[in-house]
């Protein structure tokens, strides 16, 4: 296993979002992570129940913000070599695939999911 650093550049799992940044600092049980782009948007609901829309708590979640920074568990990073695309655009990718696989879904949380999104659509590309 390659041995990380800070200015690495790589990718990050955070919950169910999956973003290319760079570390910032190394910690025992993590890596701190500042976010470049979006790679996959996260799931909408509660991560506790997955795809399940008859929740208390329906969740809106929204993706990292570019350059936040956030702990991610040592072994959710990989080295990352390849171009880095601009944060905007990638959101948007990122955005749309989702949005793309939540469409072929018919299920009450597709739907909900769809509701969230369409949401964060309106705050992210005011």
């Amino acid at each position: 296993m390659e041995e990380l650093k800070i200015g690495d550049t790589v990718t990050a799992i955070n919950k169910t979002g999956k973003y290319i940044g760079e570390i910032t600092d190394i910690r025992p049980q993590h890596y701190l992570v500042r976010v470049l782009a979006v790679l996959k948007h996260p799931m909408q609901g509660d991560l506790h129940n997955p795809k399940d829309a008859d929740v208390p708590f329906f969740h809106e979640r929204k993706a990292l913000a570019f350059r936040e920074q956030t702990n991610v568990p040592l072994k959710m990073v990989k080295p990352y070599d390849g171009e880095i695309p601009d944060y905007g655009q990638s959101l948007k990718d990122a955005v749309e695939k989702l949005k793309g696989e939540l469409k072929e879904d018919s299920s009450a949380w597709a739907l909900q999911s769809i509701r969230n999104i369409e949401t964060l659509e309106k705050e992210y590309f005011k």
